[in-house]
């Protein structure tokens, strides 16, 4: 016969799961009300707020930043897609073997540790500013055009390494069984790596996706009117700081999403990935 917990047994639990919450909430008010007194006590507070924390002054520059913002969400939506797959060729560039594919090895190699290699805010500049100026025909000439392109080569580079990652975490004995079965390297690849593989960096890509969001505000050096250029410009007319501000909570209000998303996946990744040893 089971003993059913008794009443005492009940309260000790739940105030075993309350009191670790409520510690929490008092230490978080506590280090929290302590960062706000000590900022709001500071003798240039009031100067300081009207200049980037103006209510009025934000209402006016929403419009204009929200529209730049469309435009930078845009240029990551299209910038991700061409990432996703100009990463995974890469990547199988990289994972063929025999000395047929050495050249598409090695150009991988070269690829990645070439853009990897240099600041993203580099690419930007010499895409964006140079090769416009070339004036090659039949080519677009829009500093937008080409600092997205920057991007996507910078960003690939990452997301090869991700990509070739899962690749090297599925087992040898996946690759060997399938070739005994009679598959190629392209089918093995196709139907028992690259299923796992792409599965398994799912939350590390995640990453590269929120930096991604908030790197493209990089093309603002270009002159491209995103939501930084914008609250620029509402800057440089009214001389106060809180339509950067508000680019910030819209930035802010995109990626923190994403990252609470990324943090669930990792630890369901990490779930499944103990019982798979048991």
């Amino acid at each position: 016969m089971t003993r059913r917990p008794g009443k005492g047994r009940r309260q000790i639990a739940l105030k075993d799961r309350l009191t670790p919450v409520l510690i929490s909430l008092v230490s978080v008010v506590v280090v929290f009300g302590a960062i706000a007194y000590f900022v709001g006590s500071a003798e240039q507070w009031p100067r300081i707020q009207n200049q980037f924390f103006s209510f009025e002054a934000m209402l006016e520059a929403a419009p204009g930043v929200a529209g730049g913002f469309l435009v930078s969400l845009q240029i990551w939506l299209i910038s991700l897609v061409c990432i996703g797959i100009w990463a995974l060729v890469l990547a199988i560039f990289r994972a063929m073997s025999g000395p047929w594919f050495a050249p598409l090895r090695v150009f991988a190699i070269v690829y990645v540790d070439l853009f990897r290699g240099l600041p993203a805010l580099l690419l930007v500049l010499l895409f964006g500013f140079g090769i416009p100026a070339l004036n090659l025909p039949g080519l677009p000439k829009e500093g937008l055009f080409w600092g997205g392109v920057a991007l996507i080569l910078s960003y690939s580079a990452y997301a090869t390494e991700v990509y070739r990652s899962g690749i090297e975490a599925v087992h040898e004995g996946q690759g060997m069984a399938a070739k005994a079965l009679g598959l190629t390297q392209w089918q093995t690849l196709r139907y028992a790596i690259l299923p796992q593989a792409l599965r398994n960096v799912v939350p590390a890509m995640l990453n590269l996706v929120v930096a991604l969001q908030k790197d493209v505000a990089l093309l603002s050096v270009l002159g491209v009117r995103d939501a930084v250029r914008e609250a620029q410009i509402y800057t440089a007319r009214t001389f106060n700081y809180s339509s950067l501000v508000v680019a910030a909570i819209l930035f802010l209000l995109a990626t923190i999403p994403l990252a609470r998303l990324t943090d669930h996946l990792q630890r369901r990744d990490r779930a499944r990935r103990l019982q798979g040893a048991r």
